[in-house]
């Protein structure tokens, strides 16, 4: 099997590139998403980030981010 030329597998991994950003954004406002909703279960940023083992500064960051108010 014959390799095809290079410019078509730069297009080829371009648009693969693309559409794994587009995943991964999406992914993003899923997980904020479901930041929220920790943070609204356990009633603080600060409960959360105690049992995600994460800073409170992170969560807030995300939430802010990649969720729209």
């Amino acid at each position: 099997m014959e390799t095809p030329p290079w410019r078509d597998r730069i297009r080829t991994e371009d648009a693969l590139l693309e559409q794994l950003d587009d995943q991964a954004e999406q992914a993003r406002r899923r997980r904020a998403q479901a930041l929220r909703d920790g943070v609204q279960e356990l009633g603080s940023v600060y409960a959360l980030a105690k049992h995600l083992d994460r800073s409170e500064t992170a969560i807030s960051n995300a939430i802010k981010k990649y969720t729209t108010e």
